[in-house]
């Protein structure tokens, strides 16, 4: 038997059609529901749904999670303990007696002892090729280091953060100018198979195959900052596009918007595309980083682009380009943007209302950014490997 043959995610079948699992499921957020709402039409027995406790904001009633308004909408009892591993929340998970807790985008770690309520403890759908990526960003992090590759690991829990053995995996590229909230809503979708694939696994066998993480490989994605929105041109263009999709939609790349007469206004980028170049002086003129290039200076860029030899791609990126900012080493096209107070618009309709101003530049704070620093300073993640050339693939990892 080849113990690291390569599978399609679904291709698990059970020898025991007819065993049926007690199951709690433990999530939050959005990346939860597709998975959560497979498994409840499985036919298995869901005891109860446990999500964290919404947030007040500024007075405000704080709005239900996704998973809460999921679990209503389909009559699950929903459980909101402050922590999971509090006296009292294991006392009642020991009285359900459930086989196994599935927890996906949960936001809490579960200890030993809640883990040890449920008779197969739990598994885990983590938005990572674990140990990549460990922590509560794992989707931001993929873009924001630069990975060819995302993908989703279904691991069997232990009571350390995303370290449990991997049961089932499975990897998809990412797109050239694909966000995080893009890749998050596709990465949902893929973990749904997996993680049936895992449960059918854990039907046939209590103890099924797994493959150990290896901590050598282990990476962090610590959750995101509102301060590491904070745009800064003097930086490398590919770590700024990174930043700015890797960051949407929370919490956004943002700036100030410097107008000639010496007013500032706060301006958030949504979306951008980078146009990389040969040298910084790609341009005729002299460009400071947090220059705006529109109007007459766009048309020339366009033009030298056009004719110039740079980098391949520089003159595809700027057709259509009427809205373009200087970094310290090319240019990144401003397709979509959003000034305090208003609604996001695009480059034309900012230009519109701004465009007869002369010399508008953005905010360029000469001071290191800590979030660029450490992306700059991350390994490559390793190659993918894979027994299947399909664009999504999985593949089930077996121990001796």
């Amino acid at each position: 038997m080849n113990r690291n043959k390569p599978f399609t995610a679904g291709s698990v079948t059970t020898n025991h059609p007819n065993r049926i699992m007690k199951i709690v499921l433990m999530g939050t957020g959005p990346f939860a529901v597709p998975s959560f709402e497979k498994i409840a039409s499985a036919g298995h027995e869901i005891l109860g749904v446990v999500a964290r406790p919404a947030v007040p904001s500024a007075g405000k009633a704080p709005p239900e999670s996704p998973v809460v308004v999921w679990a209503k909408a389909n009559g699950f009892s929903i459980t909101t303990p402050d922590s999971i591993n509090a006296v009292d929340t294991v006392a009642w998970l020991k009285g359900l007696r459930a086989d196994l807790f599935v927890v996906c985008d949960y936001g809490q770690i579960l200890s030993k002892e809640a883990l040890g309520t449920a008779r197969l403890g739990g598994i885990n759908l983590h938005g990572s090729l674990l140990p990549r990526h460990r922590g509560a960003a794992p989707v931001q992090w993929s873009i924001l280091s630069g990975d060819s590759h995302a993908g989703v690991s279904v691991i069997h829990m232990t009571p350390y953060l995303d370290a449990g053995p991997v049961l089932v995996r499975a990897h998809t590229p990412i797109g050239e100018y694909e966000d995080a909230g893009q890749l998050e809503l596709r990465l949902s979708q893929l973990g749904v198979a997996p993680t049936l694939d895992a449960i059918a696994m854990l039907v046939e066998n209590d103890s099924p195959p797994s493959l150990p993480q290896d901590p050598a490989y282990a990476t962090k994605a610590p959750r995101l900052k509102k301060a590491d929105g904070q745009l800064n041109c003097r930086y490398p263009v590919k770590w700024i596009d990174r930043q700015i999709r890797g960051l949407q939609p929370w919490p956004g790349v943002f700036t100030n918007l410097l107008l000639p007469d010496g007013k500032s206004m706060r301006l958030i980028i949504h979306r951008a595309r980078p146009i990389p170049t040969a040298t910084p002086s790609v341009h005729p003129q002299s460009i400071d980083p947090g220059m705006l290039l529109y109007g007459k200076a766009i048309e020339a860029f366009r033009a030298y682009t056009a004719s110039a030899s740079t980098v391949e791609g520089t003159s595809s990126a700027t057709l259509g380009c009427v809205l373009a900012v200087a970094t310290i080493d090319g240019y990144l096209s401003i397709e979509n943007l959003q000034l305090a107070g208003k609604k996001a618009m695009t480059a034309d309709e900012f230009l519109r209302g701004y465009g007869r101003h002369a010399s508008l530049r953005l905010e360029t704070p000469d001071v290191s950014h800590p979030l660029l620093e450490r992306m700059i300073g991350l390994a490559p993640a390793a190659p993918i490997q894979s027994g299947t050339h399909s664009e999504i693939s999985s593949e089930r990892s077996m121990t001796q």
